[in-house]
Formats: structure tokens, C-alpha cells, sequence
């Protein structure tokens, strides 16, 4: 069963981090005050109804500044949410997360939990995060993964070039790359419950890190589990909660606590006595 309490807080949040919704139809970007502060998932700065800034983007704009100064608020900020809440921000908060899993609730002949060299794909995101967001700020280079590769950016291009026709005759090489990569990743989603997530996502990287630690937290009554497997058989994340339930991996979406016939998971802010 869907879990509903979760839908609604993703789809409150994405609405809340895009009230801008004049932009939709103007093509204009939002730039109040709001647009100096982080939203906590993946929702590019230039989206028209964005009121507020991507954290990856604002690491990598950064690089425009001269001298290249470390982006402490930024920084501070990706802790705070992460030691707060971890990946339950991938779960609850992020915009992109939540059109991922619209777009998988589509029919499809092919829908794959999990494939031949999965896991090792997995590892991707750590590598962006440290190729394509961390040593750009440290060496003055291209903003790689806004520029490259963010499929947000390119979600906010299109749309921008909806609205408004001037921007259309700028479009060139670039829009068409990244056009493609959009384009790949919704068709992935047709087959695979959140693939850029899983594979690609320098941000769902960083709070993963931070999910055995995180306030929000899974806990395990050993007492309580029979070792059924249904919970691993729930999660579309491909976690073992009865093996890791605070795996890099989770999302903290909730299946595994739903799926357990005996109630020996839970989630939430508690600590582990």
C-alpha cells in the first residue's frame, strides 16, 4: 500500500519550495530574498517557480566568486540536514525524488528491482559527488555537475524555454546533451523506482552518509522479527533492513515498516536504547 501521510509531505514540499507559480507561465525566475536560502533536496536555483536555492547548485556557484572561498553556510547547512533527518530528505523533501515516482506509477511492460552489476552502480553518486561538486571548489573549475549533468537544471531550461521564446534561440549543444540525459533518466524511471537517486545523486550521496547517525533513524526489535524477508521484499531501494536498516541506501520511505507483519521496525526521531 502507498504510503499517503508520505505523499502528501513530498507534494506539500515540492509546492512550498516552487510557490513561484507566476514563473510557470512568465518564464521569469524568482528573485526575492527566499533565493538566498538552501531548500534541503535537489530544486535548481533558475526553476521559474523555485523561491528558493538548490544546495549543490549554490556549492557550485561558488566558483564564480573570486578569490574561491570555501561556502561555509552551505556546508553548514548540508550537516544540519543531514545529522537532522539524513535521507529521509530524498524521501520527504526533494522535488526530483517525487517526479521520479510519478513517473514510475506509470504502466510499463519492464519494471526492474535490480540487475546484473546493480550495486557497483550504486557507488556512481559518490564518485560525482567527489569529481563533479567537491574538487571543482577546490581547484576554480566548471561547475561540472550543474553544467554537465543535473537533470533539475535541465527540468528548469525546459520549462524556461516554455515560457518564455527569448530563451529559445540561446538553446544550443549543451541543452541538446543534457536534454538527453533528462530524457534517459525519465525513461529509466518508467522501469526503475528512483534510478537517478539510487545511481547518480551527489546530494542523496551526502545525506546518506549521515543516515546511521541522523536523529531520523530506523531501529530493529530483534526481538520481534521472525526473519520473514517481507521487508526486504518492500523495499524498492534494495535495502536489508533486518541486516542495515540505516543503510546509505534508505530513504526512510517507510515500505519496510508497513510490510513487517510482527511491527519490529520503526522509524522516526528516536535513539536507540
Amino acid at each position: 500500500m502507498e504510503n499517503k501521510r508520505r505523499f502528501s509531505i513530498q507534494a506539500a514540499a515540492a509546492l512550498l519550495q516552487n510557490a513561484h507559480l507566476k514563473g510557470f507561465f512568465t518564464g521569469r525566475i524568482w528573485q526575492g530574498a527566499s533565493k538566498g536560502v538552501c531548500v534541503p533536496g535537489l530544486n535548481c536555483y533558475s526553476c521559474p517557480g523555485a523561491v528558493g536555492a538548490c544546495p549543490i547548485g549554490s556549492l557550485q556557484s561558488f566558483l564564480a566568486a573570486r578569490p574561491i572561498k570555501l561556502p561555509y553556510y552551505v556546508v553548514g547547512l548540508l550537516i544540519f540536514f543531514g545529522a537532522l533527518l539524513g535521507r529521509a530528505v530524498c524521501g520527504f523533501l526533494c522535488p526530483f525524488g517525487l517526479l521520479q515516482e510519478l513517473l514510475h506509477k506509470i504502466p510499463f511492460p519492464k519494471k526492474l528491482r535490480g540487475f546484473r552489476g546493480e550495486r557497483a552502480l550504486r557507488r556512481l553518486k559518490y564518485l560525482i559527488l567527489v569529481l563533479l561538486v567537491v574538487l571543482p571548489l577546490f581547484f576554480a573549475l566548471t561547475p561540472f555537475f550543474c553544467k554537465y549533468l543535473c537533470p533539475a537544471g535541465m527540468l528548469a531550461g525546459v520549462l524556461l524555454a516554455l515560457a518564455d521564446a527569448a530563451v529559445r534561440p540561446l538553446l544550443g549543444g549543451l541543452f541538446a546533451w543534457k536534454a538527453a540525459v533528462l530524457l534517459a533518466l525519465v525513461v529509466l524511471s518508467l522501469m526503475i523506482w528512483r534510478p537517478f537517486c539510487k545511481y547518480l545523486c551527489p546530494l542523496g550521496a551526502v545525506y546518506g552518509l549521515f543516515n546511521r547517525f541522523a536523529l531520523w533513524r530506523g531501529e530493529v526489535d530483534a526481538d520481534k522479527c521472525i526473519r520473514c524477508g517481507a521487508c526486504a521484499v518492500a523495499c524498492r531501494m534494495g535495502v536489508e533492513p533486518t541486516e542495515n536498516v540505516n543503510s546509505a541506501e534508505c530513504i526512510r520511505c517507510g515500505d519496510c515498516v508497513r510490510a513487517c507483519p510482527t511491527g519490529a521496525i520503526r522509524m522516526g526521531f528516536h535513539i536507540k536504547k
